[in-house]
């Protein structure tokens, strides 16, 4: 079966997830794009021969469309996953599922009254091949019971118009998301401290910032952001547990010994970072479709808990104090308790 997918968004990441889906990975054919910015929905769909609808809900409406692809603007992405769970379609939704956690839990409470899952929300890292290796070697309790977690999540430089509470909205959502899954835990509470400033930020910017989270379990994670490192681009994760550590592998490169010095490449973007994790996560959302199983990635419950984080950790950098993410109980329907 040949999956026809319907495309809600044209910029950037939309375009690219559209070649991702024509030209990386086999058994999906795009058949239907829309973009607030017309033209733009007709730059990116005459590539791949597909039609031009007016908006949104033309597209999750259309008879040629199998399966819906979110990749429009964070504000509207509630209304096109509702509208996608309301006709029964699989959904796949860029971070974040919504901006708010009033919508998502519209969200997760209309997929659970239709009874079968069909969201799936865009968070890559778990399907990068360093992070399952780190989740294997957790689960299979190598390390003994996890205690502490150190991360970095360090960009060379970020626009002016990146503000401080995107660090935790925009960049460190993904920290988050990755390690709830990692440590099969519930961040329950997170603080902010800022050390000193880099010069090269934008006089605006709090920048770097460290993120102290507690999970339910006890364990302590650190998360350093940095997106004005000047360097490179460097994700960073060292589980340490009672009995040994594991550590997030670099990207491989080559060694280069030349002129007295021994140096290895670091990349310079996450598009180049986590391309395979992208051709991986698509690969497996279109195949489990194909064969009618429900979706496996992040879920909608996954989506909201990471709006609430990562809004708590905003709260806590304006305030200065620790704050409780004071999440909803898990429903059954996404495996809590019944």
């Amino acid at each position: 079966m040949t999956v026809r997918v319907g495309v809600i968004g044209a910029g950037w990441i939309g375009k690219e997830h559209i070649r991702r889906l024509t030209g990386t990975i086999t058994g999906a054919r795009v058949t239907a794009v829309t973009d607030i910015d017309a033209a733009r929905a007709r730059e990116a769909a005459a590539p791949v021969g597909a039609r031009v609808l007016p908006d949104g809900a033309a597209v999750v409406a259309a008879d040629d469309v199998d399966a819906v692809l979110v990749t429009s603007w964070g504000p509207t992405h509630a209304e096109h996953v509702l509208n996608a769970i309301a006709a029964g379609k699989p959904v796949f939704c860029e971070k974040p599922l919504a901006t708010s956690a009033e919508d998502c839990l519209r969200i997760v409470e209309a997929e659970a009254a239709h009874g079968r899952r069909l969201v799936q929300v865009g968070f890559m890292r778990r399907y990068d091949a360093g992070y399952r290796q780190m989740k294997r070697v957790i689960d299979s309790g190598r390390i003994g019971e996890p205690l502490i977690v150190h991360c970095a999540h360090r960009n060379p430089t970020v626009p002016q118009s990146y503000t401080s509470p995107m660090a935790a909205l925009d960049t460190a959502v993904h920290e988050v998301d990755v390690l709830r899954w990692l440590l099969d835990d519930e961040i329950v509470s997170t603080q902010v401290v800022t050390p000193r400033a880099t010069s090269k930020r934008f006089a605006h910017l709090k920048d770097p910032q460290i993120m102290l989270f507690e999970t339910a379990k006890g364990i302590r994670i650190d998360l350093e952001v940095f997106v004005n490192c000047q360097y490179g681009y460097d994700i960073q994760c060292e589980a340490v547990g009672e009995e040994g550590l594991v550590r997030l592998p670099d990207p491989a490169a080559v060694e280069v010994r030349t002129a007295g010095q021994h140096s290895t490449e670091v990349l310079t973007d996450w598009v180049g970072r986590f391309r395979d994790a992208f051709d991986t996560e698509f690969r497996e959302w279109i195949a489990g479709i194909a064969v009618g199983d429900e979706p496996t990635g992040p879920s909608a419950w996954d989506g909201y808990a990471a709006t609430v984080i990562t809004a708590a950790t905003v709260e806590a950098l304006e305030s200065g104090r620790v704050v409780a993410t004071d999440l909803k109980p898990r429903p059954a329907f996404y495996g809590g308790a019944a």
